[in-house]
């Protein structure tokens, strides 16, 4: 797996359109990866972060920072984005196949919280539900959650087309705190696939890292 940290360009429109459906954020970032003919782009997820300021561009709007998990390296040349579409491309990182069972580490996950009731999702807007919903995520997921600080971001809006315009609202919560590897297996497979509903929108990755 790879890990790539991308600062978008805020002046671009491409970016401007993107920011503002996050569908269309996913459709560019797939761009960078084998059509299906070629045999798919596998499990590709992303998450925005806030804004980052530059000494390079310090005359112009903090860059829109994308944070990319993807099965496959991304292959900028591939995707056909407008070089005014990035301010920075930083290398890819490679993120490890397995993690020991009993390892703690730091994590940050950005979520859709639903519960499922008559065939539909109905989002989870209560801290008590929201925690619930992660704890009953993590065991099913192979770790435990030690320590969880959550900050509701309200709701994120976004247009899907498949043969008709479809808007759609999801409810964004993020995850900050520590866990403790408790199946490496199953917690593999949870880095590597997201957790949660609506990765297509930019959910479900998530983030790890050493505690120190």
């Amino acid at each position: 797996m790879y890990l790539t940290k991308l600062l978008l360009n805020p002046l671009s429109r491409q970016v401007v359109r993107d920011l503002a459906n996050p569908y269309d954020l996913h459709r560019s970032l797939l761009s960078a990866f084998p059509d299906a003919a070629d045999g798919g782009p596998g499990r590709v997820l992303f998450r925005v972060e806030p804004p980052q300021t530059s000494d390079w561009y310090d005359d112009q709007p903090p860059a829109p920072v994308v944070l990319l998990q993807s099965e496959q390296a991304p292959d900028w040349q591939k995707s056909g984005l407008h070089r005014d579409y990035f301010r920075e491309r930083l290398p890819p990182k490679t993120l490890p196949q397995m993690f020991e069972t009993g390892t703690h580490l730091r994590f940050r996950l950005r979520a859709n919280p639903t519960a499922k009731r008559d065939g539909k999702r109905h989002g989870l807007f209560e801290e008590d539900a929201q925690l619930k919903w992660l704890h009953r995520k993590a065991e099913e997921s192979g770790f435990q959650v030690v320590d969880v600080t959550l900050a509701p971001e309200g709701n994120s809006l976004g247009t899907k087309l498949n043969g008709r315009r479809h808007d759609i609202t999801h409810f964004a919560v993020k995850f900050d705190g520590e866990l403790v590897v408790a199946d490496q297996a199953r917690f593999s497979d949870a880095v590597k696939n997201g957790i949660g509903s609506a990765k297509g929108f930019g959910f479900g990755l998530l983030s790890i890292a050493r505690c120190e």
